[in-house]
């Protein structure tokens, strides 16, 4: 079962913790995964042999890399007759895979090409997978292979999200839609956009600071809150104001500033 809370580095730990045969990927693919940004992993197929006692599953796990790429790790979880442990063993490609699947249905593991029903499956796994890397690709964006440095921590998000809102005082703020959607926030990260910047306002000195509160739900999406502090108050004192958007948080600190 995947787990919505396990981090990237620790699902791949876990996956080349269990396999019988990590060893046997290459160094260089276990280096480059390890700095993998976020993965997603699939059932693709199953085939179960009641008559001789033998079970199997293949699984894609697809990495999305920092600089915009993807690799994907196939996984083959296999049961034998007369034994109900699991085994867990890891390839690095697809061919990889359809040779050890034949090994353990009993096929000529030297054959090249299998079962044309087998071609078919292994080809829509294909796709599937490159449509997973796709996904990856579009939730977390160029951004985030630009910012490697960026990681979400899984802590009490849905709490922090509640804070960033009770304490914004701008009446434009998200309102009880967006309130609802991050209580399924499950991680998140702050990142400052910039520090403190001082400027004129009505004739004082005002600061202002801009902050990003991502936060990652439970469905894969992400989702932020754009906070603004400044002084730019007629008494000088601390507010913060928070917009759905970076341009509007850019707006208002516009508006604040030459007030």
């Amino acid at each position: 079962m995947s787990d919505p809370y396990e981090t990237t580095e620790a699902h791949l730990e876990r996956l080349l913790g269990r396999a019988l045969n990590s060893y046997d990927l290459p160094d260089r693919l276990v280096e480059r995964l390890g700095s993998a940004l976020a993965h997603s992993s699939s059932l693709h197929t199953t085939a179960h042999s009641p008559a001789a006692g033998r079970w199997r599953e293949i699984h894609r796990h697809t990495y999305l890399l920092p600089d915009g790429t993807s690799a994907s790790l196939w996984e083959l979880v296999h049961r034998h007759e007369h034994d109900r442990e699991l085994r867990h063993e890891v390839f690095a490609s697809r061919e990889e895979t359809r040779l050890a699947a034949a090994r353990l249905f009993g096929e000529a593991a030297a054959q090249p090409v299998f079962d044309p029903a087998l071609e078919g499956v292994f080809a829509a796994v294909e796709e599937e997978g490159d449509a997973d890397a796709a996904a990856l690709g579009a939730l977390f964006g160029p951004r985030a292979a630009e910012q490697r440095h960026r990681e979400y921590a899984v802590e009490r998000s849905a709490d922090h999200a509640r804070r960033v809102l009770r304490r914004a005082e701008n009446p434009d703020r998200p309102g009880q839609e967006a309130a609802l959607l991050l209580r399924s926030a499950y991680a998140h990260r702050i990142t400052q956009a910039f520090g403190t910047r001082q400027c004129l306002a009505d004739g004082r000195d005002a600061g202002f600071r801009l902050y990003e509160h991502a936060f990652l739900l439970l469905d894969g999406s992400e989702v932020s809150l754009w906070e603004v502090e400044h002084t730019a108050t007629p008494d000088g004192r601390h507010m913060c104001e928070v917009y759905a958007t970076e341009a509007a948080a850019r707006g208002a600190m516009e508006v604040r500033a030459h007030g």
